[in-house]
């Protein structure tokens, strides 16, 4: 089972880590929706990642993006709408818990919106930072990321800071509020 951010390889830049990661939140995806006694420790896996996924990407890559053309600051704003979006529906999934009534349609919208803005990011972003950027700073951008992962909240805060500013400033609190409440939920159950 996955756990908290899968950092597949030491090799690579931001956008191998990334697309690793889509791929990882695809396959946490397909676990849930088979069931099975473990899904709910998938569905918690799968909320950490995307939290900490979309946090990173908000304060490493939308930046860099945005000065990769005179459309980019368009492209940004498109993909964070997705994002926040999604935050919200990631929220309300969390609320609701894998037991609650109506978890699985609206876990199936949200599966779809996630996938869009994956296949949207991994389209249009990433060939647009690759052409852009060159590997030296791709591959700083990966340990920008990884940073900022390991300081990012672990659950979606729908009305938190929506800037990368924001998330810098007050993520770190947020997140050491997540990380006890994990730890504190996890030894409720174990």
């Amino acid at each position: 089972m996955s756990t908290l951010p899968s950092n597949q390889s030491a090799t690579g830049d931001a956008v191998d880590l990334l697309t690793a990661q889509h791929e990882e939140v695809r396959q946490l995806f397909a676990q849930i929706q088979g069931g099975g006694q473990g899904r709910k420790d998938t569905f918690e896996c799968l909320v950490r990642l995307l939290a900490v996924h979309e946090t990173a990407e908000e304060e490493v890559i939308y930046p860099a993006l945005r000065g990769t053309g005179p459309d980019g600051d368009q492209v940004a704003e498109a993909r964070k709408a997705e994002e926040d979006e999604a935050k919200t529906m990631l929220s309300d999934l969390e609320k609701l818990g894998v037991d609650g009534e109506g978890f699985d349609a609206q876990l199936e919208t949200f599966r779809m919106a996630v996938l869009a803005h994956a296949e949207n990011e991994e389209r249009e972003v990433f060939p647009r930072l690759r052409q852009s950027l060159d590997a030296e700073t791709l591959q700083s951008m990966r340990m920008a990321l990884e940073t900022a992962e390991a300081m990012a909240p672990t659950h979606p805060h729908p009305h938190g800071p929506e800037s990368a500013l924001g998330n810098i400033l007050v993520g770190p609190f947020v997140a050491v509020v997540d990380k006890v409440r994990d730890a504190l939920r996890a030894r409720k159950t174990g």
